[in-house]
């Protein structure tokens, strides 16, 4: 979850748009490079609009057809019928450790949990479980970068930012190809 810096990042134009999810609104942002953000809740898009103002230098414009590619993509493994996306992603937060931790997420395949000291030992830092727990609750991109298919050792659910109901749904989603809340 991207959040809001001492500094606002300075990436140029930043482009948003506010699509509704099974679970309420969810808000998607990019820069010129890609995708940077995803909100998998949001109030309103006011908020939402807001929240990028705290995090960004450029005020953020409103543009559904740039961020389509990436909405496209969410709607259809929302729908149980995409297993991996494919749109360009822009890291412009978190450290080398994190990002590190964000791109071996995408590892995991689709419908398959890994946990946290998997992910751990993936990344080279074995005893780094809550490290990589900390990485993981700090995901701008949840879903696409799929945070959701870490859980516990012992196969409890773990956190997940976005609340534990979206992470079981979309755990069930993965798992029979639907899910309800």
């Amino acid at each position: 979850m991207l959040t809001a810096p001492n500094q606002p990042f300075d990436i140029g134009p930043v482009y948003y748009t506010v699509e509704n999810g099974p679970w309420g609104l969810m808000g998607l942002a990019a820069s010129k490079k890609g995708l940077v953000h995803i909100q998998s809740v949001t109030p309103s898009e006011k908020d939402y609009v807001n929240f990028l103002k705290r995090c960004f230098v450029d005020v953020p414009q409103k543009d559904p057809k740039r961020l389509k590619p990436a909405t496209g993509q969410l709607r259809l493994y929302l729908k149980g019928k995409l297993r991996k996306f494919d749109v360009p992603i822009d890291f412009i937060s978190g450290t080398a450790f994190q990002k590190q931790v964000w791109k071996k997420l995408a590892s995991i395949p689709y419908g398959e949990t890994r946990s946290y000291a998997w992910l751990a030992r993936s990344v080279k830092r074995p005893n780094a479980h809550r490290a990589v727990g900390n990485a993981n609750g700090k995901n701008p991109l949840s879903i696409l970068l799929p945070c959701h298919r870490v859980i516990q050792s012992n196969g409890s659910l773990g956190g997940y930012s976005g609340g534990l109901h979206i992470k079981k749904y979309l755990l069930e989603l993965e798992k029979t190809g639907r899910a309800s809340l």
